[in-house]
């Protein structure tokens, strides 16, 4: 199974992408996409590790190559958003191939993981324009986004912490661990 969160920032997607893939069957993985840049960067890493500790998680930092990665059980890709902007802009990236890239490392991780949850950001709803490498990696990021919900057994938008379903609300909810 595969289920997408998407919202907008600090819109509660990740607490419930965590709640969800603890419906699942173990062993749980964490691949973990933000280079965290900066005191805000280590700040936010180190409350998604808190949020996570004794949950049974085995947190693997992958910023680039996803395809590369061997993960078993129940995982959660945290986050697309940060694994486009890697890719795109990373000179060890895939640059102006991030989508495949992106799109190959996703479909990796589906034919090995039994059960996988991916969180991403909303993104370019706001109407605004934006230099031409934003306005790249928005529409990249819009187009792995519409890709992998395509691919999706179910899809939510986290709006103020809860799950706002748009796709497979009932087969989601119908795992019980």
């Amino acid at each position: 199974m595969m289920v997408l969160f998407t919202g907008g920032a600090d819109s509660g997607k990740s607490t419930l992408a965590e709640e969800t893939v603890l419906r699942f069957p173990p062993p749980y993985s964490y691949i973990a996409t933000m280079r965290p840049y900066g005191a805000e960067g280590r700040a936010r890493v180190r409350r998604h590790l808190q949020r996570r500790a004794g949950k049974g998680f085995d947190t693997i930092e992958c910023y680039l190559g996803l395809a590369n990665l061997r993960v078993r059980g129940s995982a959660i890709l945290e986050c697309a958003g940060n694994l486009v902007a890697n890719e795109m802009f990373d000179r060890q990236g895939a640059g102006a191939n991030a989508f495949r890239a992106v799109m190959a490392g996703v479909d990796h991780l589906a034919a090995q993981c039994d059960h996988l949850v991916i969180v991403t950001n909303e993104v370019g709803s706001d109407g605004r324009r934006y230099d031409e490498n934003t306005r790249r990696y928005i529409e990249t990021l819009g187009r792995v986004n519409c890709r992998i919900a395509k691919r999706c057994d179910a899809v939510a938008e986290a709006v103020c912490g809860y799950a706002v379903w748009l796709k497979g609300e009932s087969i989601c909810k119908s795992y019980v661990r």
